[in-house]
């Protein structure tokens, strides 16, 4: 078992454990984990390993052998408290793209809120990186990623639900992320 989880080397060795066999889920893992690489000058520098390593963990909780509440960012959040990674690392995991919306479709606003949400720069591009990747990986503007997932969960499901009221929030994010990537120097 990684010992740091942390890092990307340490994220990747734990995602590449528990998501390959999810075919498409493990591509879009990867691609969130190469976006959030290049999305990494938005955020701080000391905090550029840690932005990397909740892409490639992510979606870790879709994993069969985590699944408890059939909550994946929960789900993921547990396993890796268990597994003693750093807190910060498990509450981003815990809140990527808006998980508070389908916590509060699925019942579960108490247990996700056992993790506290930082509003930051390393959420932003967190969220920047999984709402410009598509399902397979595919790079995807934020309005066509968002439109995907609502074609893909039907109307009324609590995803489609949650989707539909995070879409301005998770639009901030990846706006803000644009933004403090542009102010960079070239």
């Amino acid at each position: 078992m990684p010992s740091a989880l942390d890092t990307p080397q340490g994220a990747s060795a734990l995602a590449e454990s528990l998501l390959p066999q999810l075919g498409n889920r493990w591509l879009h893992t990867r691609a969130v984990a190469a976006r959030a690489q290049e999305a990494a000058a938005a955020v701080p520098k000391a905090d550029r390993d840690l932005l990397v390593a909740a892409a490639w963990l992510h979606d870790i909780g879709y994993a069969p052998e985590l699944r408890e509440t059939g909550f994946h960012p929960l789900d993921g959040a547990r396993h890796l408290e268990a597994l003693g990674a750093p807190a910060r690392l498990v509450r981003l995991v815990a809140h990527h793209s808006g998980a508070v919306y389908e916590a509060e479709q699925r019942g579960l606003s108490a247990e996700l809120a056992a993790y506290e949400r930082e509003d930051s720069p390393v959420l932003d591009a967190l969220i920047f990186a999984d709402m410009t990747t598509g399902p397979a990986g595919q790079s995807f503007d934020f309005d066509v990623r968002i439109d995907e997932i609502l074609v893909r969960y039907e109307p009324g499901s609590e995803v489609h639900n949650a989707i539909s009221k995070a879409r301005s929030y998770l639009q901030g994010a990846v706006e803000r992320t644009r933004d403090r990537l542009a102010a960079q120097p070239m």
